[in-house]
């Protein structure tokens, strides 16, 4: 008898290679679920274990330091491969690849320097920002206020929009100083009065933890805290861009799950429209145009999101030079520019793909047993992110008269 021979698992030891053949075992591992965790709702915290154990987390960090050192065009080829597998899980990462360019990557001290090996091990985080009740128009101050507490402070108040922090082992909390000011906060999720709320409900990205979280007299040791600066966190120019980009890579990593999505149901299609003009579905010319239309979106979208990556290299590569302010300010400006013109691109190329998916499958593609529509929910709700039309204006003032974009928020 024939010995069965059973292939070793993959090893997702990292830090992973961008271009590594076990990150790409990876993404298929997670992309075998993800259409059934979507539909039952099971939070994805299998996927997030093996992100750690590979850690991915650690793309853009020094390899010196334990990280993949990758270029941030490493970083948004694999978001976009990671995207196309689970855009739920691509999206919960979001935030911390952000808080890594702000605050680990570069350590400016000793704190810094152990966030950066937390990071490396593996750690994730997740974000703490928007208070619902808060006056957004023009910016403005938190309620979520530093109390001073002995030697360091304590805070209490609620936020929203929380994507993340429900798999996350720091969370980033943004925060008023006693002065009026504003800092970011890094805490323990585990730290006693934290608590995470699985309260998010959105039609769209449903298993990214965009609940609630909540402070209850919480204790911030005064070298937790990092106060914006002109180069500091969220006070450097155009420090926004990095994840205004990502959300736009997710809805372009989505448009090639819709693209494989279309080629598979048009070739397990066993029949075809009344009027079709072949009997074969995957010989009919209309929805071959179909597939070739959602193919040239899906390479439209990613070849705007490696631009727009391509520019923040630029930037990257200056400032790590220690090139003139302006010199970085400008290039940084470009790289803005260009996220800005993704976005509003690919969320129409995404939302226009994932209807043109039903064309290809008929009304047979509509069972919601195959969760087919979740693409457009997906993509729907990430595009609501900073609407376009904002992006737009801003876009068209600086055609016009050459007002730069404003250099913090969402752009």
């Amino acid at each position: 008898m024939n010995e069965i021979v059973t292939a070793p698992a993959p090893d997702f030891t990292g830090p992973l290679d961008p271009a590594s053949p076990a990150l790409e075992a990876l993404f298929g591992v997670i992309g075998e679920g993800a259409a059934h965790r979507e539909f039952e709702r099971i939070l994805p915290h299998e996927p997030l274990a093996l992100i750690r154990k590979a850690k991915l987390g650690a793309l853009r960090l020094p390899v010196e330091a334990g990280g993949a050192g990758a270029s941030f065009r490493d970083l948004f080829s694999v978001t976009l491969r990671l995207a196309a597998a689970d855009a739920n899980v691509a999206h919960i990462l979001r935030n911390h690849f952000t808080f890594v360019e702000r605050y680990a990557r570069i350590p400016k001290d000793e704190t810094q320097k152990r966030w950066r090996r937390e990071v490396a091990a593996g750690a994730i985080v997740g974000l703490a920002n928007t208070e619902t009740n808060a006056k957004v128009v023009g910016g403005g101050t938190f309620t979520t206020v530093l109390q001073p507490d002995g030697d360091g402070y304590r805070i209490s108040g609620q936020k929203y929009y929380s994507t993340g922090t429900l798999f996350s082992d720091l969370v980033l909390v943004r925060v008023a100083t006693p002065e009026g000011k504003l800092a970011s906060v890094i805490l323990p999720v585990a730290r006693a009065g934290i608590q995470l709320v699985d309260d998010w409900d959105g039609i769209g990205q449903r298993l990214t933890g965009s609940g609630t979280t909540v402070f209850h007299n919480v204790r911030v040791e005064p070298e937790e805290v990092v106060r914006d600066g002109e180069t500091v966190g969220y006070g450097t120019a155009y420090s926004s861009t990095l994840p205004q980009l990502y959300l736009t890579t997710v809805n372009a990593g989505i448009l090639r799950a819709v693209l494989a999505d279309a080629k598979a149901v048009l070739k397990r299609r066993t029949h075809t429209f009344f009027f079709a003009p072949a009997e074969v579905p995957t010989e009919d010319p209309l929805l071959q145009q179909t597939i070739g239309e959602i193919a040239s979106n899906a390479f439209a979208a990613e070849t705007l999101v490696l631009a727009t990556a391509d520019a923040l290299d630029v930037a990257d590569r200056l400032r790590t030079a220690g090139a003139p302010t302006d010199a970085v300010t400008e290039a940084a400006h470009e790289a803005a520019l260009r996220a800005a013109r993704s976005k509003v691109v690919i969320d129409d190329l995404v939302l226009r793909s994932a209807s043109q998916l039903f064309d290809v499958g008929g009304a047979s593609a509509a069972h919601r047993s195959l969760n087919l529509d979740r693409h457009w929910r997906n993509a729907r709700t990430l595009a609501s992110h900073n609407p376009r039309a904002y992006k737009a204006r801003l876009l068209g003032r600086f055609e016009v008269d050459g007002t730069p974009l404003p250099s913090s928020s969402f752009f």
